[in-house]
């Protein structure tokens, strides 16, 4: 609670009443007025201004560093193939020639089955051929980390696009609902040279 200035008319009130008063210690030096010591004036603290990290280096940082789900990012790829025929594939108008099924696999076993079959894939010239991951199971359990739906379906994109595989691979999409929807991938190898 603050305290407020006493007015004119209360100081001459309090001064009647303290000459009326005897003082509790005589041999004291008695003053006409008792009044509050003055407080000092404060100065107004100075305002700060907002502060961001980085607000002078003049790049605005995005709001969210969310990743975008795996069908967005492999969908939202260059097509690097010809456009005519990256649209019958979408359309699953092209039949794959080869395909391997890496349901049930561990990554430690799916890893050197999809390169070996990428390899020989396109050894053997082929153009088309058909990954089939899975779209994987529910967890009973999610944990306090949440663990990624799928995670051969995951992999396997980014398994494509690194060493030995990265040179081979052309193009990679979601499959056609006839040939696993989300749970599969469209692999469409280089010629071979």
């Amino acid at each position: 609670m603050t305290r407020r200035k006493l007015r004119p008319d209360e100081i001459e009130l309090w001064q009647k009443v303290a000459r009326t008063a005897e003082s509790l210690h005589p041999d004291r030096p008695a003053s006409d007025l008792p009044l509050p010591k003055p407080r000092p004036h404060k100065k107004p603290m100075p305002r700060i201004e907002r502060f961001d990290l980085g607000h002078k280096a003049g790049i605005k940082a995005p709001g969210h560093d969310v990743l975008p789900g795996l069908p967005e990012r492999i969908a939202a790829a260059p097509v690097k193939m010809d456009k005519k025929a990256f649209a019958r594939l979408k359309r699953g108008k092209l039949v794959p020639e080869a395909k391997i099924d890496l349901h049930g696999m561990t990554l430690d076993r799916a890893h050197p089955a999809l390169t070996g079959f990428i390899l020989r894939a396109h050894a053997d010239g082929k153009r088309l051929v058909l990954v089939i991951t899975g779209k994987g199971k529910d967890r009973d359990e999610a944990g306090p980390i949440p663990v990624r739906r799928g995670i051969l379906r995951h992999n396997v994109p980014r398994w494509l696009s690194q060493q030995p595989l990265a040179p081979l691979v052309l193009q990679v999409s979601e499959a056609h609902l006839k040939h696993g929807g989300g749970g599969a991938y469209y692999v469409y190898l280089r010629r071979h040279r």
